[in-house]
């Protein structure tokens, strides 16, 4: 079968199409998303090199020399983005170069190194960890929105996740009724902070980043709750609920994600509540084999269904 057959009988989309003729012909195509999570990724391994180096040998460089050389790192990268960065606007704004990005997050993750370090060495405010997590969570925030970076406001979420208590060390324990209550809190704050900054149009292509994390730690919560052995008949329907909103706003929205959400923590619920009080590990297994591969075709299907739509 040639190319040409798979578009017109729509087994591939056009873009897809697009792309492998490109390939087929040995024409150059771009890697840029690749190289991006890379980039990312080596600049986040950067930093937890200079930490760990920090922390391991703190004794033979010493104290003053550890905290200059963040703090030099630091003020470079803020020094970089200030003055090479375009006006501040409410609107997307692009990046003014290539490397801009990376050198916003390396100072991003340099000072949560750097604050790390501090506490641990001089106990600055005797551990009381709310205060810089909460500062933190600020900071980042500010640079999220002056530089319109998402992965810092991913950062800036994840720190204010662990200003309200959330930590998945802490999951699951003796504790979950109150944890699980505090991770519904959350979601539900950042949830409606999103949808307030997108009404108020201040960058309002941030409400998807904002609502992604606050759907996941509600589903995490509420799974929490469905895997209980007592009163878990409550988690399930609200499970069922919160399943039913995620796929009708992915279906509405044409957002993909929101509907894998929805299909893969209701498959766990379901399975959590068939598979209660079975004993069989043969039974067990068949069933995540079996249904297993049925969700992976199901969300393979509709994968490429939303790309063709979209």
């Amino acid at each position: 079968m040639t190319l040409n057959h798979w578009r017109d009988k729509g087994v591939i989309t056009p873009e897809q199409y697009t792309l492998l003729d490109a390939l087929s012909r040995r024409e150059p195509f771009s890697v840029f998303i690749e190289l991006n999570i890379l980039l990312y990724a080596g600049v986040a391994a950067l930093v937890g090199g200079l930490a760990w180096t920090a922390e391991t040998y703190s004794r033979q460089l010493g104290d003053l020399l550890v905290i200059t050389v963040l703090f030099a790192i630091l003020a470079a990268c803020l020094w970089y983005c200030f003055s090479r960065a375009r006006p501040w606007s409410a609107a997307e704004t692009p990046s003014p170069n290539l490397v801009f990005d990376y050198v916003l997050y390396l100072g991003a993750l340099t000072w949560s190194a750097e604050l790390s370090y501090l506490e641990s060495r001089f106990h600055l405010l005797s551990g009381q960890w709310d205060a810089y997590l909460l500062a933190t969570a600020g900071f980042f925030f500010i640079l999220a929105y002056r530089f319109d970076n998402r992965f810092v406001l991913s950062l800036a979420l994840t720190a204010l996740a662990g200003w309200f208590g959330l930590k998945i060390s802490r999951w699951p324990g003796s504790d979950d009724s109150s944890y699980r209550t505090i991770a519904i809190l959350y979601s539900l704050v950042t949830g409606l902070a999103g949808i307030a900054l997108k009404r108020l149009a201040i960058k309002a292509h941030f409400f998807l980043t904002w609502l992604n994390l606050a759907t996941n730690v509600f589903f995490v919560a509420v799974l929490s709750g469905v895997f209980q052995h007592e009163g878990y008949l409550q988690w399930f329907l609200l499970l069922v609920a919160a399943c039913g909103a995620s796929l009708a706003y992915g279906l509405r929205r044409k957002q993909f994600s929101f509907v894998a959400y929805a299909t893969v923590y209701g498959y766990v619920g379901v399975s959590s509540v068939l598979l209660r009080g079975v004993d069989s590990t043969n039974v067990i297994l068949t069933w995540f084999v079996v249904t297993g591969i049925a969700m992976l075709g199901l969300l393979f299907g509709m994968a490429r269904r939303f790309g063709r739509e979209t």
